[in-house]
C-alpha cells in the first residue's frame, strides 16, 4: 500500500552536521527514519555514503514523496533546511517575509527574514569552516603521541593565533550582536531554521570548546566578552528538541558525542 505521506530518512553520520537535521526535524515535530552510518578509523566518512550522494558527505536526507516513487536526495545543511521547512514546516520555522505593504519590492524583506537567510549560508560556510580549522589545529596540540607534542604544539599554536583566534573573534562578536536583538539569532522570539542550521558548530563549542586556550578574550573570558551568545548556546544546547535528537542517538547507539 502506498504511503500517503512523506517518508523522511536522515542519513546519520556520528560527529557530524547531520545532528542539525534531527534537530530540525524534531522541532517540526514530523516522523523521520534513520541510517546509521560510523566513521572509519581516519575520522572519514564511510564510502557507503557515496550510494546516496556523489560527494559522500553527512548530512544527507531523502524524502520519498506520498505514494511513492523515486527518494529526493537533498545534501548540505542550509539545503536541506531550507527545503525541510518549507515543505513541512508550514512556515513556523521561517520568519516573515516582507514588511506590511512592501511584498516583492526591492528592500522590502524584514530585517529578520534577511537575517535568516544569512545565517543559513553563514551557518554552512565561513563560520563552519572556521570552527572546522580551530578543532584539527587544537587536536593536534595535544591529541598526538608525546614526543612529537611540543613541535605539533607550537605550530598548532602559531596558526591558531596568527589565523584562527582573530578570525574567531570577529565571527563571535558578530553573533553576540545578533543575539542580543533576540532569543534566537534571527532576531525573534522564537527558534528558526537558521538556529537548526547553525546549532550543530554551536552545541559542539559550548560541549568541548577550550575557550581559554582559544584567543584571549577582551573581557577575559568567553562568557564575559560575549555575554549574549553564551546565552543563546547554552538555550540551543538544553532545547528540548536538541535534547531529543541527542536521546534518540542514545538509544541506537548507547552514547553520544558531539565530535568525532
Amino acid at each position: 500500500m502506498a504511503q500517503d505521506r512523506a517518508t523522511i530518512k536522515v542519513h546519520w553520520l556520528n560527529g557530524s552536521r547531520a545532528q542539525s537535521i534531527l534537530f530540525l526535524l524534531e522541532l517540526l515535530e514530523v516522523p523521520y527514519e534513520m541510517e546509521i552510518y560510523h566513521r572509519d578509523s581516519n575520522k572519514l566518512a564511510p564510502p557507503e555514503l557515496t550510494k546516496i550522494h556523489p560527494l559522500g558527505k553527512s548530512p544527507v536526507v531523502t524524502v520519498t514523496p506520498p505514494g511513492g516513487g523515486e527518494p529526493i536526495v537533498l545534501a548540505e545543511t542550509a539545503f536541506i533546511v531550507q527545503y525541510l521547512s518549507e515543505h513541512f514546516g508550514n512556515g513556523s520555522l521561517v520568519p516573515k517575509r516582507w514588511k506590511d505593504g512592501q511584498e516583492g519590492k526591492v528592500g522590502g524583506e524584514t530585517d529578520e527574514w534577511m537575517r535568516y537567510q544569512y545565517i543559513m549560508y553563514y551557518a554552512e560556510g565561513s563560520f563552519m569552516s572556521m570552527m572546522t580549522m580551530y578543532f584539527i589545529f587544537d587536536g593536534i596540540r595535544t591529541n598526538v603521541p608525546f614526543f612529537i607534542r611540543p613541535l605539533t604544539r607550537m605550530v598548532a599554536n602559531q596558526v591558531i593565533n596568527l589565523l584562527i583566534a582573530p578570525t574567531l573573534t570577529k565571527h563571535f562578536g558578530m553573533l553576540n550582536s545578533f543575539a542580543e536583538k533576540g532569543p534566537y539569532l534571527a532576531g525573534g522570539e522564537r527558534v528558526t531554521g537558521a538556529d537548526a542550521a547553525l546549532a550543530y558548530p554551536i552545541v559542539a563549542l559550548k560541549t568541548v570548546g577550550n575557550f581559554d586556550a582559544m584567543a584571549e578574550w577582551e573581557k577575559g573570558t568567553f562568557p564575559d566578552t560575549y555575554p549574549k551568545l553564551w546565552e543563546y548556546m547554552d538555550r540551543i544546547k538544553q532545547d528540548p528538541a536538541w535534547l531529543r535528537s541527542v536521546e534518540k542517538i542514545k538509544e541506537i547507539e548507547g552514547k553520544f558525542n558531539i565530535l568525532p
